[in-house]
């Protein structure tokens, strides 16, 4: 039950007999098992961390911008400290410290939930393509069930990394039911047919 290879080569450009050996296309009563690591795939995947960069470019252009505003907050404030208190010219400048102020809390709350929302989307989008490609090797392969695993090796000198070491729930697998690297190149497809609709599509 390899899914790297050939099997996993061109997934979207020859037929399904091609891609599968006779061996895996045999009846087979009892019940296939299959693994995918997801974890991975998030933090590995190219198109996925393009993405996920575009997001944090996006938040270090605002984060210059809410520097400059925040300055500008700052000497709009300085300027308030010139006038007397009590004078038009005090009343005027604290209205727009104000103003200022308020525009900006409001900026930078509509800013981090348009963000964390731009985010939110690509790791659904995502795990909707992942999804679909753990179910097309599945079907292709005819297993009955995935299970989600974490390839991630333990580190001893890291308290957090042993915990979620010794809470997986699979502590061992053969490495010929790992389908990570299909549902990669699987992924890998999608997204190319995404940019170019020209392009051949998994089947």
């Amino acid at each position: 039950m390899r899914f790297i290879g050939k099997a996993a080569i061109a997934m979207a450009m020859v037929s399904l007999t091609t891609l599968a050996p006779a061996s895996l296309l045999a009846e087979d009563t009892g019940h296939r098992i299959a693994v995918v690591d997801v974890a991975y795939i998030f933090k590995t995947h190219p198109g996925i961390k393009a993405q996920v960069e575009k997001v944090e470019n996006d938040l270090k252009t605002y984060d210059a911008e809410l520097k400059t505003k925040r300055e500008e907050l700052k000497q709009a404030a300085e300027r308030l400290k010139t006038f007397k208190v009590g004078s038009p010219e005090y009343a005027a400048q604290e209205e727009q410290v104000a103003s200022m102020e308020s525009k900006l809390r409001l900026d930078m709350a509509r800013k981090r939930k348009e963000l964390a929302d731009a985010e939110a989307r690509i790791y659904f989008d995502n795990y909707q393509l992942i999804a679909n490609g753990v179910k097309f090797l599945a079907n292709h392969y005819k297993i009955n069930l995935v299970l989600r695993y974490n390839s991630e090796a333990m580190d001893p000198g890291q308290g957090d990394s042993v915990i979620r070491g010794v809470m997986k729930n699979i502590v061992y697998h053969d490495e010929s039911l790992d389908m990570t690297k299909g549902v990669m190149q699987y992924l890998d497809q999608t997204l190319k047919t995404a940019k170019n609709p020209n392009a051949p599509a998994p089947r």
